[in-house]
């Protein structure tokens, strides 16, 4: 078996991991409100939306601490440790009796914050020039958990019942475990190990944070996020107003955009890879990002003149940019990263993504609240503008290894 081949198999259970963490996140997004106001408690919405944001907040206060961790004590000590927690808080929302016990178990269930441990042992298991497909893999099992959790929740919330849903969540977690402990090798002591300790291990620290590359990159997937996540405050609302298609038929737009951008998004990022066109299709991707959040704010303001086939393409496009842009900003992060210090960098990059997906969700709600859908959108592009305007000052991946080896970005 090549080397390329060994990397494929790792950076697909990987993949497979964090689309199961991610399913904690998305698939309750549809349906976890509807089953809050159920419970005792459940009467107050700042409580039910404590609920439901509170799985990213504790993700962000703790991803940065674990990415840390993973340097120093090792990455899958530290996935077992995000995995068990996830697990007994996906039981213990099962169980929850009142809307406050849905609060803690959501809160346990987001403490388990894995991802930069996760991505930093893919950049740990993967050589360079494998590295950005294997991100790809990973931004593709975002996307697909994003648009299956919103196409299956309402049938299996149905079928199952929310208390089933947050079961079939910690089975994942035990698949997952499995997955890690089974199916991924560990990587070379170096890569986990041996990191300083004391002083010079806050000098790395304030390495990451000082690094400008590294913070635009880290702005950028913030800006992602919360453009992702407060987009979907309005979206549903917008297939059954404007398009007169119900709740439960809308897997079927989800399914269709998403397919489709991943046989845009796959080539293009190898190509672009190939070429060393990385940092133009990156972004050309926050560019479409933008010019859809446009045309999302004129279908708002214009209802007459839109309908099923307006929605499905702006939703087509908008996976294309958030897909592209999952593959690429973690691999840029890893390769412009000090070697010492991945965990840290991701860490701090993955503490941005869960600050952004609860922003955007907190924010996209009161702005549609109190203006409306089309200037939801007008926000959210105007978040895409200022993220590609500190986009501009990214020179390409491959021109800061050697600045990082040593320890300092640019």
């Amino acid at each position: 078996m090549t080397d390329t081949q060994d990397e494929r198999k790792v950076a697909v259970r990987l993949a497979g991991v964090f689309a199961l963490r991610m399913v904690g996140l998305f698939l309750v997004l549809p349906v976890l409100a509807d089953y809050a106001r159920l419970l005792p408690g459940g009467d107050s919405a700042s409580t039910v939306g404590l609920a439901l944001g509170v799985y990213g907040l504790t993700q962000a206060l703790l991803l940065l601490p674990l990415g840390w961790a993973s340097d120093r004590w090792g990455r899958k000590p530290i996935i077992y440790l995000g995995l068990v927690l996830f697990v007994l808080g996906g039981l213990l929302a099962a169980w929850a009796p009142t809307v406050h016990w849905l609060v803690a178990a959501r809160a346990i269930q987001g403490a388990g914050a894995i991802s930069s441990a996760v991505t930093a042992l893919v950049a740990d298991l993967t050589a360079p020039t494998f590295r950005t497909r294997a991100m790809a893999m990973i931004g593709a099992s975002i996307g697909l958990a994003f648009a299956g959790s919103l196409a299956v929740a309402p049938w299996l919330y149905g079928v199952v019942g929310m208390r089933g849903i947050f079961l079939l969540t910690a089975v994942m977690g035990v698949l997952a475990l499995v997955m890690v402990a089974r199916g991924v090798p560990n990587p070379p002591p170096a890569s986990t190990h041996g990191a300083p300790h004391g002083e010079a291990e806050r000098r790395g620290f304030a390495v990451v944070l000082r690094d400008s590359r590294l913070l635009r990159l880290d702005f950028g997937v913030f800006c992602l996020h919360f453009v992702q996540m407060a987009m979907w405050v309005v979206v549903p609302a917008l297939l059954v107003a404007q398009a007169g298609l119900p709740v439960s038929a809308h897997w079927q737009v989800y399914a269709v955009a998403v397919v489709v951008a991943l046989l845009v998004m796959v080539p293009l990022v190898i190509l672009a890879e190939k070429r060393g066109k990385i940092a133009a299709v990156y972004r050309g991707a926050v560019l479409l990002l933008v010019a859809v959040q446009l045309g999302f704010a004129l279908l708002a303001f214009f209802p007459d003149r839109s309908g099923l086939w307006s929605l499905g393409v702006a939703l087509t496009l908008f996976f294309v940019a958030f897909n592209v842009l999952e593959a690429t900003q973690p691999s840029w992060i890893s390769k412009v990263a000090p070697p010492r210090y991945k965990g840290a960098a991701l860490g701090v990059y993955n503490t941005l993504q869960s600050l952004g997906l609860f922003a955007g969700g907190a924010f996209g709600g009161w702005v549609a609240q109190h203006w409306g859908r089309g200037a939801l959108f007008l926000a959210c592009a105007l978040a895409g503008v200022l993220w590609y305007a500190s986009a501009q000052r990214l020179s390409p991946p491959a021109e800061g290894i050697e600045e990082a080896n040593h320890g300092i970005g640019q």
